[in-house]
């Protein structure tokens, strides 16, 4: 369904108003409510606000789509299935139908269009799917990202990754896509000017996590295998290193870019990091596996999924207190806020998505 803004403007002013009157009520000191439970022929490994209006479900090899939804509706506004033919895009040998398997998406600053990563893919000549157990010396197979155009809402394109790729990054100002590869122990940087990978970097087992400042300068990508937060150059391509704690999964930046707040998974922890200073901050434990990480618009709370207490804990940024802890469903997985409705996403990998507001 396509959307006609632009003959809306007095609609739009309204809109305009209420949300940043939502926004001035937003604080870090309200509940959650749910407000929406959504199901449906998916198994959302993560979901992604796109800022815009459009909240995406990344449904792996269990359901081999992508669900896009209406962020204030919840409309279900397209099921893209991850269904390709590689010999289009160059890959001659590969004359058949591939399947993909959604993991994680990342919107481009400008609205047009969502990349996704694919655990594996699925078709002729593909003999070895990634595993989570794996390194290098695994040999699995690589996979691809897509890119998926928001006019026509079909994959447009595809870029060759690493093995087992999960976190996508867009740089704000448009110019890289960085993706993780969970069993290449590696980051690939691939430029939206030449649309080609530029930069392969060494992070160490299981890089995960990945956030870019706010200037594009800096990406941060959190080395699960490890204890590091990997703070990446982005103009010279040099690391240095955060030592955040054992087992980083995913990462937020503030909204002045001043503070990282990192999960780690084993502990069930959420930490933060003072950039400025270079010093650790508080530590919060909020249940068993603390996986996905989100942050309000305004910086002043942060939500995070925990995975094996099936719950979802609402923190104060500001002293990492936990403000509210709610039983959400079996295995909560992934969480996004969106920016437009001031409402927080979760993805249940059991085949269901809890929309609260706050």
């Amino acid at each position: 369904m396509r959307r006609s803004y632009f003959i809306f403007p007095l609609v739009l002013s309204l809109c305009a108003i209420a949300t940043s009157a939502q926004s001035e009520m937003l604080s870090s000191d309200t509940k959650m409510v749910l407000v929406k439970t959504i199901t449906g022929t998916i198994s959302p490994k993560s979901v992604r606000a796109s800022g815009t209006g459009l909240v995406s479900a990344h449904n792996m090899m269990y359901n081999h789509s992508v669900t896009i939804y209406n962020s204030r509706t919840f409309e279900l506004v397209a099921t893209v299935s991850d269904s390709v033919k590689l010999s289009k895009y160059g890959y001659s040998k590969y004359t058949s139908i591939y399947k993909g398997a959604p993991v994680e998406g990342s919107y481009s600053p400008d609205g047009k269009f969502l990349y996704v990563t694919n655990y594996a893919m699925y078709g002729k000549g593909y003999n070895r799917e990634g595993h989570d157990t794996c390194s290098p010396a695994s040999h699995y197979d690589n996979s691809f990202l897509y890119r998926i155009n928001l006019d026509s809402y079909a994959i447009d394109n595809i870029y060759p990754v690493g093995t087992v790729p999960k976190v996508v990054e867009v740089s704000p100002d448009n110019k890289y896509i960085l993706v993780s590869n969970w069993c290449s122990y590696d980051l690939k940087v691939i430029s939206v000017e030449s649309q080609k990978v530029v930069k392969t970097l060494k992070i160490g087992a299981y890089p995960r996590g990945i956030a870019v400042s706010n200037d594009s300068k800096t990406a941060y990508v959190a080395e699960m295998g490890g204890t590091r937060i990997h703070v990446i150059n982005l103009d010279t391509f040099k690391q240095t290193y955060i030592p955040i704690g054992s087992n980083p999964r995913a990462i937020v930046l503030s909204p002045d870019n001043s503070k990282l707040y990192a999960t780690l998974n084993a502990s069930g922890k959420v930490m933060s990091w003072d950039l400025n200073s270079n010093k650790a901050g508080k530590a919060i434990k909020t249940g068993k596996t603390a996986r996905s990480l989100a942050i309000s618009t305004d910086g002043s709370a942060l939500f995070v999924v925990n995975f094996e207490s099936d719950t979802v804990s609402k923190v104060r940024a500001s002293d990492m207190k936990i403000i509210q802890t709610i039983h959400v469903c079996n295995e909560p997985i992934g969480v996004t806020f969106d920016a437009p409705t001031s409402r927080t996403w979760v993805a249940c990998y059991g085949g269901s998505i809890k929309v609260f507001d706050n």
